[in-house]
């Protein structure tokens, strides 16, 4: 799924799931075998591939929504 990742006013990573008009903070980021999962405020586990750095914010990339 295509999601927009972008710095908040606080500091914090923010995904935006446009299909689902969902856009939470993340909470936790971990390493796994085929890239990096960020764990948002409502529970979901996105793994992303690539990961950008954050001074390339904002940007739109795929994830793949594990739970």
């Amino acid at each position: 799924m295509k999601v927009m990742l972008r710095m908040n006013d606080a500091g914090t990573l923010v995904v935006y799931v446009a299909k689902k008009d969902l856009e939470e903070e993340v909470i936790k980021q971990t390493d796994s075998d085929a890239g990096k999962v960020l764990t948002l405020a409502n529970g979901w586990e996105l793994e992303f591939s690539e990961l950008p750095a954050t001074e390339k914010l904002p940007l739109t990339v795929e994830a793949k929504r594990l739970s």
